[in-house]
């Protein structure tokens, strides 16, 4: 954790600011090694304070040992302007993108009511980024959790036919995750069947899967905070003429993607690359999302790959890349994986099996 406050601190000096008051979940884990639910970090150039109730205290002296461990309330004013005075802060960065206007309303009215006088300095991406690139402990435990969705996809390729429902699979799959070590889903599992598979976050409903039609399977599992995503297009039956020439189109895209990625290209020229061979293919008004995302302690951080993304892919960055045909009243196929930025290209970590139709 020193390296990363290290980081931040370097940050911190560049914004020109004494402190900053961490308030985001998979942020305050990332600086501070600490999991519970409620807490907050207050950094300065030389001191980490983690702050939170008495539920948490011991957990939180366990889990980061390089934090100064408050025990405080609800009350706001009670602890957060004398916390500020004794260390001596006159501008604090917030986290302008997690704090509510309501909550930066409560910091501001307790400072007045205590007369300490700090100014409060909305900062957006300071951490994000820096989690963006991980560290090979990072990457290890990805592919630990990635290693537990192709597992799920192996067993319910096996196991999946017409007659089930939607929440039958979704089920079958979170079982076998989690029998298989991982901790709770990073997000709801998504099984969309028929044109319920043009809905690219469709929730499994009690629909009733039908012999040749497509089955978009979107999951993901944790490990150690971390999460893997991974989504798979599979047809129980014969796929006909659609199916095939669709699905083939967006695992071309994906494969011409995945091999011309590399460093220092950025998230927008990424997307173009799957972008305008489904374009080229007829369907470009029916991709209608990014190319990808970063994956890490949250399901969805950076980098962005998708127009307008123009922050250049580094390595030691993992991503995935899931281009996706949606076609209102037949259905859609996506087909993502998550990927590791090594030695200058994009390296799949997720390994489940594709198909290619002939």
């Amino acid at each position: 954790m020193n390296k990363r406050l290290k980081k931040l601190r370097g940050r911190l000096a560049e914004k020109e600011i004494d402190a900053i008051f961490i308030t985001q979940s998979e942020n305050r884990r990332y600086l501070s090694g600490f999991d519970g639910t409620a807490g907050y970090l207050l950094i300065t150039n030389k001191k980490a304070n983690l702050a939170t109730d008495f539920r948490y205290t011991e957990q939180a002296k366990a889990e980061a040992p390089d934090f100064e461990i408050w025990r405080i309330t609800s009350n706001l004013t009670e602890w957060f302007p004398g916390l500020l005075r004794d260390l001596g802060i006159k501008r604090i960065g917030f986290e302008a993108g997690d704090v509510t206007v309501n909550f930066h309303r409560q910091l501001r009215d307790a400072l007045k009511k205590k007369q300490v006088s700090v100014k409060m300095v909305p900062v957006n991406g300071l951490v994000e980024s820096l989690r963006a690139v991980k560290e090979p402990e990072e990457i290890e435990l990805i592919r630990k959790a990635s290693a537990i969705t192709d597992a799920a996809f192996e067993y319910i390729e096996g196991t999946i036919k017409a007659g089930m429902t939607e929440k039958q699979v979704a089920w079958e799959l979170e079982k076998s995750m989690r029998e298989n070590g991982s901790q709770s889903l990073p997000f709801d599992i998504i099984v969309a069947s028929g044109p319920q598979a043009a809905l690219p976050h469709h929730k499994p409903s009690d629909r009733i899967i039908n012999e040749g039609e497509p089955i978009v399977i979107d999951m993901g599992a944790r490990s150690g905070g971390y999460a893997s995503d991974l989504s798979r297009t599979i047809c129980a039956g014969t796929p006909d003429a659609t199916f095939r020439k669709v699905y083939n189109t967006v695992l071309d895209a994906q494969t011409v993607a995945m091999s011309i990625i590399k460093e220092g290209m950025t998230g927008h020229q990424a997307d173009s690359v799957a972008r305008e061979l489904i374009q080229k293919a007829g369907y470009g008004e029916a991709f209608g999302h990014a190319l990808g995302h970063g994956v890490g302690l949250a399901e969805h951080e950076l980098p962005r790959l998708g127009p307008g993304s123009d922050e250049p892919l580094t390595e030691g960055m993992v991503f995935t890349v899931e281009p996706g045909i949606y076609l209102s009243g037949w259905g859609g196929v996506r087909i993502e994986d998550t990927v590791v930025m090594e030695k200058g290209k994009a390296r799949p970590i997720t390994r489940a099996r594709k198909i290619k139709f002939y």
